[in-house]
């Protein structure tokens, strides 16, 4: 035991004690309730990815390590996939670069590029570890607040005006999110062009999260910042084939950037986890080539599914913001008489045997996020159906 006064954890850390996660997710076991927290599948993807990881296990691809950028079957897979789908062209050997995750991609990235004191631009409610990264990194975030708007399709919107008057002569960079968890937005053409024009004009660095890629609903379309114009060069996009392919916890994500933000990038991560996922990378180097017709089942599965949630919620009495993207449904619990999502979510498995978690964690702003509540949907259907009914005591 230390004698100093000062604490053990680094005081950028000290903020971050052990995650909503973690405490939701231990109330769903201890109450035998259905965990529609954290955002994870219940089944597994693909059988033939599934055996294509089991066969280079047996051929013992994969089983020492592989190369520090990532091997090369997947960096080709991964600038192929974005050539096809979006017309984009980068080097698989200087433009791609394979993570252990999105999580290390943001983690290596941001350290990578902020120095102590840069500020961050990063569109709130976000992803926890965003604002973790950005403090072990020393900088500073500035969040911009998505916001509410209830029109024919309720949704949360970007204030481009805020995000404007948010840039400060000691911006950085933009970390954006699309489509957004939470709130299961997607930045329309209009807005994205909007950003892309200010990071220009600002001459900022931009770092944008686009795992849900895949994950896009009715008319809403996925479109890659780093394809408008002035943008190639000074946007990190980051992917992911745990959301897309249902295999989370192989932990296997990717950067596509110009060569010298790769290089970057790269010189952060190798002394993180240097390598990782190695019989796994060929595997998603195979599902990256799976035909479109995967692609279209998948998304039409949890649009499925993101219906039968989304109206079961709606009659249990919330309101619901039908998401554009993700696998997540924001909804207000104030036409339920409530105000506290906190209160709200620690009480709602002995209500009703179900669990979500209160926005407010992904908000500086906590006020902001109050009353906003988070259910994932990327469960199965049998699953979404008995916690439908479950949730109908809401309104009894």
């Amino acid at each position: 035991m230390t004698s100093s006064a000062r604490p053990l954890l680094n005081r950028r850390l000290a903020e971050f004690g052990t995650t909503i996660f973690a405490e939701m997710s231990a109330l769903a076991t201890s109450t035998g309730s259905i965990n529609l927290g954290q955002g994870f599948p219940d089944t597994d993807g693909p059988e033939e990815i599934r055996e294509a990881a089991v066969r280079a296990l047996r051929e013992g691809r994969g089983n020492q390590y592989p190369p520090g950028p990532g091997i090369p079957e997947l960096r080709t897979a991964v600038a192929a996939h974005h050539r096809r789908r979006y017309g984009l062209s980068y080097d698989p050997d200087t433009e791609v670069l394979v993570t252990a995750g999105a999580t290390e991609a943001i983690a290596a990235s941001l350290l990578a590029l902020l120095e102590p004191g840069d500020e961050v631009i990063a569109l709130e409610p976000y992803y926890d570890s965003y604002a973790a990264c950005i403090a072990m990194a020393g900088g500073r975030r500035v969040p911009v607040t998505l916001r509410p708007h209830h029109e024919d399709t309720a949704r949360f919107r970007l204030d481009l005006d805020e995000l404007r008057d948010a840039v400060t002569d000691r911006t950085r960079l933009l970390l954006v999110n699309t489509p957004h968890n939470p709130t299961g937005t997607v930045l329309t053409r209009e807005e994205l062009r909007a950003i892309a024009d200010l990071a220009v004009e600002r001459d900022l660095l931009v770092v944008t999260d686009e795992v849900y890629e895949h994950l896009v609903f009715d008319d809403a379309e996925h479109l890659p910042l780093a394809s408008f114009p002035g943008m190639r060069e000074r946007t990190v996009t980051i992917g992911s084939a745990g959301k897309t392919f249902s295999f989370t916890g192989w932990k296997v994500g990717w950067v596509t950037a110009a060569p010298g933000l790769v290089t970057a990038v790269r010189s952060a991560k190798q002394f993180l986890t240097y390598v990782a996922s190695g019989p796994f990378q060929y595997a998603v180097a195979e599902a990256l080539a799976l035909p479109d017709t995967y692609f279209a089942a998948f998304r039409a599965d949890m649009q499925a599914k993101r219906d039968l949630l989304a109206s079961g919620l709606a009659q249990a009495g919330f309101e619901v913001f039908r998401p554009a993207g993700t696998y997540f449904v924001t909804t207000d619990i104030r036409p339920l008489g409530e105000t506290d999502g906190f209160a709200f979510c620690r009480a709602l498995p002995e209500r009703a045997g179900v669990v979500a978690i209160p926005n407010a964690v992904f908000y500086d702003h906590r006020e902001a996020g109050a009353p906003f509540v988070r259910f994932a949907f990327c469960k199965r259907t049998e699953v979404l159906e008995e916690a439908v009914q479950r949730l109908k005591a809401l309104a009894d």
